[in-house]
């Protein structure tokens, strides 16, 4: 099973998204683990009803920090929007998603970040050979 590490500032929005849309489309083939170089500590009520809106209950995530996962080597680790505040996590590939943060953004264009992050999400895994 191959892993995969989604980072942004406050792991309150895009990196959760990220994380339950690798769990979502990688099913049992890939790990998905989101962290925030600056975590909040909580997971937006925005982004837990916008997931919900799709049939994701993404209130059972937690906001957690980079010392809170697993200290390995990611297959992929994706960051986004976080720059030079994202600290280096050993990955074999590393992209960079420039993916506004849609914390204070309205419903609708919220859900147009959700959208965005669920197609690059697929392509990711995708190109890791694990979609179903």
């Amino acid at each position: 099973m191959k892993n995969i590490l989604f980072v942004c500032i406050e792991n309150s929005n895009r990196s959760q998204m990220a994380q339950a849309f690798a769990i979502t489309h990688g099913k049992d083939k890939v790990q998905a683990y989101s962290a925030g170089s600056r975590p909040s500590g909580k997971v937006n009520p925005k982004a837990i009803a916008a997931m919900r809106e799709i049939g994701y209950d993404l209130s059972i995530h937690d906001s957690k920090s980079l010392e809170e996962i697993p200290k390995t080597q990611y297959e992929h680790v994706i960051t986004m929007g976080c720059g030079d505040a994202c600290p280096f996590v050993a990955a074999k590939h590393r992209d960079d998603w420039q993916i506004p943060d849609p914390r204070d953004m309205n419903e609708k264009d919220f859900r147009k970040v959700r959208d965005l992050i669920e197609q690059k999400v697929k392509e990711i895994l995708e190109k890791m050979g694990d979609h179903s």
